[in-house]
Protein backbone atom coordinates (compact mmCIF):
# COMPACT_ATOMS: atom_id res chain seq x y z
CA UNK A 1 0.00 0.00 0.00
CA UNK A 2 1.46 3.34 -1.08
CA UNK A 3 1.52 6.14 1.46
CA UNK A 4 -0.88 9.03 0.83
CA UNK A 5 0.24 12.63 1.15
CA UNK A 6 -2.29 15.47 1.13
CA UNK A 7 -1.75 18.93 -0.33
CA UNK A 8 -3.79 22.13 -0.86
CA UNK A 9 -6.19 22.43 -3.79
CA UNK A 10 -4.09 22.68 -6.99
CA UNK A 11 -4.07 25.34 -9.67
CA UNK A 12 -5.66 24.35 -13.00
CA UNK A 13 -4.04 24.28 -16.44
CA UNK A 14 -1.35 21.69 -15.76
CA UNK A 15 -0.53 18.58 -17.80
CA UNK A 16 1.39 15.66 -16.26
CA UNK A 17 3.40 13.54 -18.71
CA UNK A 18 3.64 9.89 -17.65
CA UNK A 19 5.89 7.79 -19.94
CA UNK A 20 4.56 4.25 -19.83
CA UNK A 21 5.84 0.84 -20.90
CA UNK A 22 3.93 -2.06 -19.32
CA UNK A 23 2.93 -0.31 -16.10
CA UNK A 24 -0.60 -1.72 -15.64
CA UNK A 25 0.23 -2.73 -12.07
CA UNK A 26 1.11 0.83 -11.02
CA UNK A 27 -1.33 2.90 -13.11
CA UNK A 28 -4.35 2.82 -10.76
CA UNK A 29 -2.38 4.31 -7.84
CA UNK A 30 -0.42 6.77 -9.98
CA UNK A 31 -3.51 8.15 -11.72
CA UNK A 32 -5.42 8.36 -8.44
CA UNK A 33 -2.70 10.71 -7.18
CA UNK A 34 -2.94 13.21 -10.06
CA UNK A 35 -4.18 16.47 -8.46
CA UNK A 36 -7.81 17.36 -9.31
CA UNK A 37 -8.08 19.62 -12.32
CA UNK A 38 -4.80 18.47 -13.84
CA UNK A 39 -4.66 16.29 -16.95
CA UNK A 40 -2.77 13.00 -17.00
CA UNK A 41 -1.03 12.29 -20.33
CA UNK A 42 -0.05 8.61 -20.33
CA UNK A 43 2.40 8.08 -23.18
CA UNK A 44 2.19 4.44 -24.22
CA UNK A 45 5.58 3.41 -25.58
CA UNK A 46 4.62 -0.03 -26.87
CA UNK A 47 2.98 -1.68 -23.86
CA UNK A 48 1.71 -5.24 -24.21
CA UNK A 49 0.00 -5.55 -20.82
CA UNK A 50 -3.06 -3.42 -21.54
CA UNK A 51 -1.61 -0.27 -19.96
CA UNK A 52 -3.08 2.03 -22.63
CA UNK A 53 -6.59 0.61 -22.30
CA UNK A 54 -6.43 0.72 -18.51
CA UNK A 55 -5.17 4.32 -18.48
CA UNK A 56 -7.98 5.38 -20.79
CA UNK A 57 -10.56 3.61 -18.66
CA UNK A 58 -9.21 5.40 -15.60
CA UNK A 59 -9.73 8.80 -17.23
CA UNK A 60 -6.28 9.60 -18.61
CA UNK A 61 -5.51 10.94 -22.05
CA UNK A 62 -3.42 8.36 -23.88
CA UNK A 63 -0.64 9.34 -26.29
CA UNK A 64 0.88 6.65 -28.48
CA UNK A 65 4.59 6.88 -29.29
CA UNK A 66 5.82 4.06 -31.52
CA UNK A 67 9.51 4.91 -31.30
CA UNK A 68 10.98 3.21 -28.25
CA UNK A 69 12.93 5.27 -25.77
CA UNK A 70 12.31 7.19 -22.54
CA UNK A 71 13.09 10.48 -24.25
CA UNK A 72 10.81 9.68 -27.17
CA UNK A 73 7.92 9.04 -24.77
CA UNK A 74 8.62 12.17 -22.70
CA UNK A 75 8.86 14.42 -25.73
CA UNK A 76 5.69 12.99 -27.27
CA UNK A 77 3.92 13.91 -24.05
CA UNK A 78 5.44 17.39 -23.98
CA UNK A 79 4.35 18.19 -27.51
CA UNK A 80 0.89 16.67 -26.96
CA UNK A 81 0.43 18.87 -23.87
CA UNK A 82 -1.60 22.05 -24.16
CA UNK A 83 -1.35 23.42 -20.60
CA UNK A 84 0.87 26.35 -19.66
CA UNK A 85 2.83 24.23 -17.18
CA UNK A 86 3.95 20.67 -17.90
CA UNK A 87 5.13 18.18 -15.30
CA UNK A 88 6.90 14.85 -15.71
CA UNK A 89 6.60 11.83 -13.45
CA UNK A 90 7.50 8.15 -13.74
CA UNK A 91 4.53 5.85 -14.17
CA UNK A 92 5.86 2.97 -12.06
CA UNK A 93 4.57 3.97 -8.62
CA UNK A 94 7.94 5.10 -7.30
CA UNK A 95 6.93 8.76 -7.16
CA UNK A 96 3.71 10.42 -6.04
CA UNK A 97 2.40 12.89 -8.67
CA UNK A 98 0.79 14.91 -5.88
CA UNK A 99 4.30 15.97 -4.85
CA UNK A 100 4.31 18.18 -7.96
CA UNK A 101 1.90 20.68 -6.40
CA UNK A 102 4.58 22.85 -4.72
CA UNK A 103 6.77 22.49 -7.83
CA UNK A 104 4.03 24.00 -9.98
CA UNK A 105 3.39 26.76 -7.47
CA UNK A 106 7.08 27.68 -7.57
CA UNK A 107 7.13 27.82 -11.38
CA UNK A 108 3.86 29.74 -11.55
CA UNK A 109 5.19 32.31 -9.06
CA UNK A 110 8.31 32.76 -11.24
CA UNK A 111 10.54 31.74 -8.34
CA UNK A 112 12.20 29.06 -10.49
CA UNK A 113 12.17 28.13 -14.17
CA UNK A 114 12.69 24.40 -13.74
CA UNK A 115 11.99 22.47 -10.54
CA UNK A 116 13.39 18.97 -9.97
CA UNK A 117 12.77 16.35 -7.31
CA UNK A 118 15.76 14.94 -5.44
CA UNK A 119 14.86 11.32 -4.73
CA UNK A 120 15.13 10.15 -1.12
CA UNK A 121 14.61 6.36 -0.84
CA UNK A 122 11.93 5.40 1.71
CA UNK A 123 12.18 1.63 1.38
CA UNK A 124 14.97 -0.89 1.23
CA UNK A 125 15.79 -1.65 -2.40
CA UNK A 126 13.87 1.35 -3.76
CA UNK A 127 17.03 2.68 -5.40
CA UNK A 128 19.61 -0.02 -6.33
CA UNK A 129 23.23 0.71 -5.49
CA UNK A 130 24.37 0.64 -9.11
CA UNK A 131 21.67 3.10 -10.15
CA UNK A 132 22.52 5.46 -7.30
CA UNK A 133 26.23 5.30 -8.11
CA UNK A 134 25.56 6.17 -11.74
CA UNK A 135 23.38 9.09 -10.68
CA UNK A 136 26.09 10.48 -8.37
CA UNK A 137 28.68 10.29 -11.14
CA UNK A 138 26.39 12.08 -13.58
CA UNK A 139 25.58 14.81 -11.05
CA UNK A 140 29.30 15.50 -10.65
CA UNK A 141 29.80 15.65 -14.42
CA UNK A 142 26.81 17.97 -14.71
CA UNK A 143 28.36 20.28 -12.10
CA UNK A 144 31.59 20.47 -14.08
CA UNK A 145 29.71 21.10 -17.32
CA UNK A 146 27.18 23.70 -16.11
CA UNK A 147 28.04 24.78 -12.56
CA UNK A 148 24.69 23.50 -11.26
CA UNK A 149 25.11 21.90 -7.84
CA UNK A 150 22.39 19.30 -8.23
CA UNK A 151 22.35 15.96 -6.43
CA UNK A 152 19.90 14.07 -8.61
CA UNK A 153 18.61 13.96 -12.18
CA UNK A 154 15.29 12.50 -11.17
CA UNK A 155 12.20 12.33 -13.39
CA UNK A 156 9.88 14.41 -11.19
CA UNK A 157 9.96 17.95 -12.61
CA UNK A 158 7.91 20.98 -13.69
CA UNK A 159 8.38 23.92 -16.08
CA UNK A 160 6.53 26.07 -18.61
CA UNK A 161 5.62 24.12 -21.75
CA UNK A 162 6.61 26.73 -24.34
CA UNK A 163 9.94 27.32 -22.64
CA UNK A 164 10.69 23.59 -22.65
CA UNK A 165 9.87 23.35 -26.34
CA UNK A 166 12.19 26.31 -26.91
CA UNK A 167 15.13 24.29 -25.57
CA UNK A 168 15.11 22.25 -28.77
CA UNK A 169 15.58 18.89 -27.02
CA UNK A 170 16.80 16.19 -29.40
CA UNK A 171 17.72 13.15 -27.27
CA UNK A 172 15.11 10.40 -27.46
CA UNK A 173 16.75 7.87 -25.15
CA UNK A 174 17.87 7.93 -21.54
CA UNK A 175 19.72 11.22 -21.99
CA UNK A 176 16.51 13.27 -22.33
CA UNK A 177 16.17 14.29 -18.64
CA UNK A 178 19.81 15.36 -18.50
CA UNK A 179 19.67 17.24 -21.79
CA UNK A 180 16.72 19.22 -20.44
CA UNK A 181 18.78 20.35 -17.44
CA UNK A 182 21.94 21.06 -19.45
CA UNK A 183 20.14 23.20 -22.02
CA UNK A 184 18.17 24.98 -19.32
CA UNK A 185 21.46 25.85 -17.59
CA UNK A 186 22.98 27.02 -20.88
CA UNK A 187 19.95 29.26 -21.35
CA UNK A 188 20.34 30.84 -17.91
CA UNK A 189 17.33 29.22 -16.28
CA UNK A 190 16.97 29.14 -12.51
CA UNK A 191 16.95 25.45 -11.58
CA UNK A 192 15.68 24.38 -8.15
CA UNK A 193 15.91 20.99 -6.45
CA UNK A 194 13.75 19.73 -3.58
CA UNK A 195 13.72 16.45 -1.66
CA UNK A 196 10.93 13.98 -2.51
CA UNK A 197 10.24 10.50 -1.08
CA UNK A 198 11.20 7.69 -3.44
CA UNK A 199 9.32 4.39 -3.15
CA UNK A 200 9.99 0.91 -4.47
CA UNK A 201 8.67 0.75 -8.01
CA UNK A 202 5.97 -1.66 -9.16
CA UNK A 203 7.39 -4.22 -11.59
CA UNK A 204 10.86 -4.38 -13.12
CA UNK A 205 12.76 -1.27 -14.24
CA UNK A 206 13.49 -1.06 -17.96
CA UNK A 207 16.52 1.17 -17.42
CA UNK A 208 18.15 0.98 -13.98
CA UNK A 209 16.93 -2.47 -13.00
CA UNK A 210 20.19 -4.02 -14.26
CA UNK A 211 23.85 -3.05 -14.50
CA UNK A 212 23.54 -3.20 -18.29
CA UNK A 213 20.56 -0.87 -18.33
CA UNK A 214 22.27 1.53 -15.96
CA UNK A 215 25.43 1.56 -18.08
CA UNK A 216 23.40 2.27 -21.21
CA UNK A 217 21.71 5.19 -19.46
CA UNK A 218 25.03 6.58 -18.24
CA UNK A 219 26.46 6.26 -21.75
CA UNK A 220 23.50 8.16 -23.21
CA UNK A 221 23.94 10.90 -20.63
CA UNK A 222 27.69 11.17 -21.09
CA UNK A 223 27.01 11.80 -24.75
CA UNK A 224 24.65 14.62 -23.81
CA UNK A 225 27.25 16.20 -21.51
CA UNK A 226 29.78 16.13 -24.35
CA UNK A 227 27.53 18.22 -26.58
CA UNK A 228 28.51 21.91 -26.90
CA UNK A 229 25.81 24.52 -26.27
CA UNK A 230 23.58 24.94 -29.38
CA UNK A 231 24.76 27.94 -31.47
CA UNK A 232 23.20 31.17 -30.19
CA UNK A 233 20.57 29.35 -28.14
CA UNK A 234 22.34 29.76 -24.81
CA UNK A 235 22.57 33.51 -25.38
CA UNK A 236 19.31 34.26 -27.17
CA UNK A 237 16.77 32.20 -25.24
CA UNK A 238 15.29 34.27 -22.40
CA UNK A 239 14.54 32.28 -19.24
CA UNK A 240 10.77 31.78 -18.68
CA UNK A 241 10.75 34.18 -15.72
CA UNK A 242 12.93 36.73 -17.47
CA UNK A 243 15.82 36.25 -15.06
CA UNK A 244 19.39 35.21 -15.76
CA UNK A 245 20.54 33.61 -12.52
CA UNK A 246 21.30 29.89 -12.30
CA UNK A 247 20.73 28.21 -8.96
CA UNK A 248 20.16 24.80 -7.41
CA UNK A 249 18.64 24.74 -3.91
CA UNK A 250 18.88 22.14 -0.39
CA UNK A 251 5.88 19.41 -30.90
CA UNK A 252 3.78 15.41 -30.99
CA UNK A 253 6.42 13.58 -33.08
CA UNK A 254 5.40 12.35 -36.50
CA UNK A 255 3.32 9.18 -36.20
CA UNK A 256 2.23 9.76 -32.63
CA UNK A 257 -1.46 9.45 -31.80
CA UNK A 258 -3.38 11.07 -28.96
CA UNK A 259 -6.53 9.48 -27.56
CA UNK A 260 -8.66 11.23 -24.96
CA UNK A 261 -10.61 9.22 -22.38
CA UNK A 262 -14.22 8.44 -23.43
CA UNK A 263 -15.72 10.74 -20.79
CA UNK A 264 -13.36 13.68 -21.37
CA UNK A 265 -13.96 16.57 -23.70
CA UNK A 266 -11.50 16.54 -26.57
CA UNK A 267 -8.75 19.18 -26.32
CA UNK A 268 -7.62 21.18 -29.31
CA UNK A 269 -5.39 19.11 -31.64
CA UNK A 270 -1.71 19.51 -30.80
CA UNK A 271 1.01 20.03 -33.35
CA UNK A 272 1.74 16.94 -35.42
CA UNK A 273 -0.76 14.67 -33.65
CA UNK A 274 -4.36 13.58 -33.93
CA UNK A 275 -6.92 13.70 -31.16
CA UNK A 276 -9.46 10.89 -31.32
Amino acid sequence: MKAVTTFPVPDPDVDVVLPCLNEAGALPWVLSRIPPGWRALVVDNGSTDGSAELARALGATVVREERRGFGAACHAGLTAATADIVCFCDCDGSLDPALLLPFVAEVRAAESDLVLGRRRPQERGAWPVHARAGNIALARMLRRRTGLRLHDLGPLRAAHREALLGLGLTDRRSGYPLQMVVRAADAGWRVAEHDVPYLARTGVSKVTGTWRGTWQAVRDMRRVLAEPPPPARAHDLVPPSGGARISARPGVPAGAQVTAPPSASAPAPSRGGTVQ
